[in-house]
């Protein structure tokens, strides 16, 4: 089994880990927690796939991702209490997710012969829409529309991919270097609380 398709199944775990959370603490039943943990999962693939035309949608083309949501919400439903000890091991998870739903959305965009600002596109949405499903299905503010470094990110990891692709780079390099780029960013913005700026006053604005 290939470490991609590894780590992949991993993020897909703790996203669905963390859709089954937000889900719980709404008080929702437990097909509801099925559905936020699903769409949290799967839903930025299956968006990307639904956009670019490409057959069979991710889940429904590999049935491992469904087992891996339904064991999500499983080990949720036993170990909610304790899961906030794993908060660091979770965020890595999460940070190791976005990172290859980044590479792997790009990587299709570009297989299907988009240019490579869509295909980056693609892979921004592959990592972090199905945040904004379950967000927006949970009645929150999205997370990247608010605060954190997550989605300029995974951009700053999909540019990194395209110029050492650019450089014909190897395949291995491409993954190495993007995701650490990813990670590093994501951890170092959490770290110190760094955010993006925000249009609070403008030219006409009277002091």
């Amino acid at each position: 089994m290939e470490l991609i398709y590894v780590l992949d199944i991993l993020g897909t775990f703790a996203f669905a880990t963390s859709g089954a959370l937000v889900a719980s603490d709404k008080k929702f039943d437990l097909f509801g927690v099925l559905i936020i943990a699903f769409v949290t999962a799967v839903g930025g693939g299956m968006l990307r796939d639904v956009l670019i035309n490409a057959h069979p949608i991710n889940w429904i083309g590999d049935l491992n991702y469904l087992y891996t949501i339904f064991a999500a919400v499983f080990f949720t439903f036993l170990f909610k209490s304790k899961i906030a000890y794993l908060s660091k091991t979770m965020f890595l998870f999460d940070t190791i997710g976005i990172s290859v739903f980044t590479l792997l959305g790009l990587e299709k965009g570009l297989a299907f012969n988009l240019h490579p600002i869509v295909a980056l596109i693609m892979g921004m949405i592959s990592a972090v829409f199905g945040g904004v499903l379950r967000d927006v299905l949970t009645n929150k503010i999205p997370l990247i529309f608010e605060k954190e470094i997550y989605a300029s990110a995974c951009l700053a990891g999909g540019i990194t991919y395209l110029v050492l692709n650019e450089f014909s780079a190897p395949q291995a390099v491409l993954f190495v270097v993007s995701t650490i780029v990813i990670v590093v960013i994501r951890v170092v913005s959490v770290r110190f609380e760094l955010e993006l700026p925000k249009i609070k006053d403008d030219l006409f604005t009277k002091k």
